[in-house]
């Protein structure tokens, strides 16, 4: 097995390192950042893409680095998460385990804990959500907790930091005592084949026996792999153990012998103070209603792309006469919203800094426009979007430390069943809002093949955070021109555009290319909780310095190149945003493709292609490589490109289909350079080589494709809606109805009634 160290020096000095494990959504995240703050950070672990987050308490005798390990059900090789906690605590530079220990769902997560009691290592077992244990009527014995498990308990409440200087000074005092494991196995009905595997591992002169003995009895792969002298042994003990009510499967017998241990020392530590129903209980009668649960859920997400995007906050537009007012960053005839604002300022001042660096630079010349027309204009467009994105994903980390998100998984559950999905596919669908890139990695805990390739095939339909400054640009350059089109609505329809093709996009999937059924998804709620604040902040930096760094690295680069490209001739003649230029010759040729999407037409056709193969870099050169293509370094010359999309078919104006289908292709087609590398890892494991090639080649034609034709469709029914509405109407319509009536059918509603009718027809 390979061990993993780490570096135990900071200024020459030796490191105490203390090692946190918990399940997930057991507040372990929450406690690491209360206890290190800003001597945080964040890489990855050897060899994976899983974070790895190291931190310095400084407030004892001694500094202590923390290592915070992923979040974990158990210490079994199912999962990279797991492998990675497994391989840690096994090492020799662990000098203290703590343990922190959902108090509200106490059985659950002492499965954990008796597999880390096993180790021969130092463990404080940390309770967390006491406060809101006692508040739903609930208490525990901790003095007889502690008795139990022989290791310190310290109660906590890492949301309200609260026993955190306790918990430290106890890791502290325990990590300077040696301590010898116990087992749950010791006194069940394994006893026998248990301690005859612990004299094996002790004959071999291993550390941590009990847990190695324990692993190897379990079937542990990783642990057969490493002693296989010991495996061949204890195969031949287990021909003497009759486990008849378990059908000999010896990794069920150890499960059910963990729960009986918890339950039968553990529980009864529980003491119901009063009865009275849980908070979390009350708001979920609302949240995760069968019928209300969705369209709330839908409701709250346009709320917030409403505060994020919207040009006319408080719906005041309606009643203000136009020309009342114009104040710039707060809005003409209207209110911006926060976010709205923000984008103001900051195209306010990026405009200041092009402007003066313009006027300082002589006119004509080409290093000008390389760093006004170029640089400038590439790397500002990607810049100026950041504040919304930023509070984009303060509203969604809000979400998620609240408990919604998985609420949100738990609520579609039953709807992604019918689509070969199951709601634990949901997870890494929702991590793609964010990036795809754990999102596809995120597959992994996925419990079939099948499904696992059909997530990762759905994961660019889920916009994320690299698209949005696309969908801010075009909405708020539409919304400017056309005061019926908002734009948060614009942003709401493209994210939802994302969702419903995703949908049909798994149904055709499961029933063509990639079939099997959906594992059965079982999962454990955990209760709502206000938002760490100091977490979500940190989140919000780390995204801040990732679109700084791109935008100063990758995006100004590949901005410098494409300006070459496109303000150059072949013969070398400087022929700035010119259809003549080298790149507009070669895209007039191939954007005769896109006409049919509506965006590949007109004068300015090439220049949308030109933004969108660029996108195969990174997203943001999307915005960055308009922002290039537009000259003038100024939002009004990005805005007057944007809205000259489509141009006119024969008399009718279609900038707003033309618009719906460039960003409906933007969203849909194949991802990033980075996402399509990691998708290609993973649908590379596979039965063999050719058969991964053959999933890996599948998807980019799939992708490719999906974002054709839905475009196509956009931009068509788009056009029939400008040319006649009502016409448009019944056609949307009848495909709703089909739509819903399919539905019906698939779901076996259509059965159920014919079953009822013939039941009374019976009777008559």
């Amino acid at each position: 097995m390979k061990k993993i160290r780490f570096r135990k020096k900071e200024e020459n000095v030796d490191l105490l390192q203390f090692a946190i494990a918990g399940n997930p959504n057991c507040g372990k995240t929450t406690l690491f950042n209360s206890l290190t703050g800003s001597n945080a950070h964040v890489g990855n672990w050897p060899g994976v893409t899983v974070d790895k987050k190291v931190g310095i308490y400084k407030k004892l005798e001694e500094n202590i680095e923390l290592l915070d390990l992923p979040g974990i059900y158990s210490l079994s090789p199912y999962t990279p998460e797991e492998v990675i906690a497994r391989n840690v605590v096994l090492g020799d530079d662990i000098d203290c385990i703590i343990n922190i220990v959902d108090a509200t769902c106490l059985e659950r997560n002492l499965y954990l804990t008796t597999q880390i009691l096993e180790l021969d290592k130092p463990v404080v077992v940390a309770l967390n959500m006491m406060d809101i244990m006692e508040r739903s009527g609930y208490k525990i014995d901790i003095e007889a907790l502690e008795k139990s498990l022989g290791v310190p308990v310290v109660p906590i409440s890492a949301l309200r930091k609260k026993g955190m200087k306790e918990l430290m000074a106890m890791a502290y005092a325990t990590s300077k005592v040696r301590r010898r494991g116990v087992s749950a196995l010791e006194q069940s009905a394994l006893r026998e084949i248990f301690h005859k595997t612990v004299d094996l591992y002790r004959a071999d002169n291993q550390t941590n026996v009990l847990f190695r003995a324990a692993k190897m009895i379990d079937e542990d792969e990783l642990e057969i792999a490493e002693n296989p002298e010991i495996a061949k042994k204890v195969e031949k003990l287990k021909k003497n153990i009759d486990l008849e009510q378990y059908d000999q499967d010896f990794s069920a017998a150890i499960a059910d012998i963990r729960y009986d241990y918890i339950v039968n020392y553990f529980s009864a530590h529980i003491i119901k103070v009063e009865s009275r129903t849980a908070r979390s209980e009350k708001i979920d009668k609302v949240l995760t209603h069968k019928i209300w649960g969705i369209p709330i859920f839908l409701a709250i997400m346009f709320l917030v792309f409403h505060i994020t995007f919207s040009e006319n906050f408080l719906f005041l537009g309606a009643v203000i006469p136009e020309g009342s007012f114009d104040i710039p960053i707060i809005g003409e005839d209207s209110i911006a919203s926060p976010g709205a604002m923000l984008l103001g300022s900051v195209e306010y001042l990026t405009e200041l800094i092009s402007d003066a660096v313009s006027g300082a630079m002589p006119e004509g010349v080409w290093y000008t426009g390389l760093v006004v027309d170029g640089l400038f204009a590439g790397v500002f467009a990607v810049l100026s979007f950041v504040p919304q994105i930023l509070m984009l994903f303060f509203f969604l980390s809000l979400l998620e430390d609240t408990g919604y998100m998985a609420r949100v998984a738990f609520i579609t559950d039953r709807a992604f069943k019918r689509f070969g999905l199951s709601g634990k596919a949901l997870m890494p669908l929702l991590m793609c809002f964010g990036c795809a890139v754990p999102g596809i990695l995120g597959t992994r805990t996925l419990g079939t093949d099948a499904e696992r390739r059909r997530t990762i095939y759905l994961t660019p339909f889920f916009s994320c955070g690299a698209k949005l400054p696309i969908w801010a640009a075009f909405a708020g350059a539409f919304a400017a021109k056309y005061a019926s089109l908002p734009a948060d609505v614009t942003v709401f329809t493209i994210y939802l555009i994302g969702i419903v093709v995703a949908i049909v996009a798994a149904i055709f999937l499961k029933k063509s290319v990639i079939k099997g059924e959906a594992q059965t998804f079982i999962m454990e709620l955990p209760n709502y909780n206000r938002p760490q604040m100091k977490s979500v902040f940190i989140h919000l930096w780390e995204k801040l310095k990732h679109y700084v760094y791109r935008a100063a690295t990758i995006i100004a680069g590949a901005v410098i190149v494409l300006w070459f490209l496109t303000s150059f001739s072949f013969k070398m003649e400087y022929l700035p945003g010119d259809d003549a230029s080298i790149l507009g010759i070669i895209s007039k040729w191939l954007s005769v493709l896109f006409v049919p999407l509506g965006w590949g037409m007109g004068a300015n056709g090439w220049k949308f292609l030109v933004a969108s193969l660029t996108g195969t870099i990174a997203k943001e050169m999307v915005v960055a490589s308009l922002g290039t293509l537009a000259g003038g370094g100024t939002q009004e010359a990005l805005d007057a490109l944007l809205v000259s999309i489509g141009g006119n078919l024969g008399s009718l104006n279609v900038a707003i289909p033309a618009m719906f289908s460039y960003l409906a292709f933007n969203l849909l087609t194949i991802p990033c350079a980075a996402a399509i590398a990691v998708a290609r890892t993973e649908l590379m494991v596979a039965e063999n080589k050719k058969k991964g090639r053959l999933y890996f080649w599948g998807a980019i034609l799939f992708w490719i494709l999906t974002a054709y034709v839905v475009s196509l469709i956009i931009f068509w029914f788009g056009v029939l809606a400008v040319y006649k509405a009502w016409l448009a109407a019944i056609v949307g319509i009848i495909i709703g109805l089909a739509i819903v009536i399919y539905a019906m059918y698939k779901g076996g509603v259509i059965d159920q009634i014919r079953q009822k009718l013939a039941a009374k027809k019976e009777i008559k």
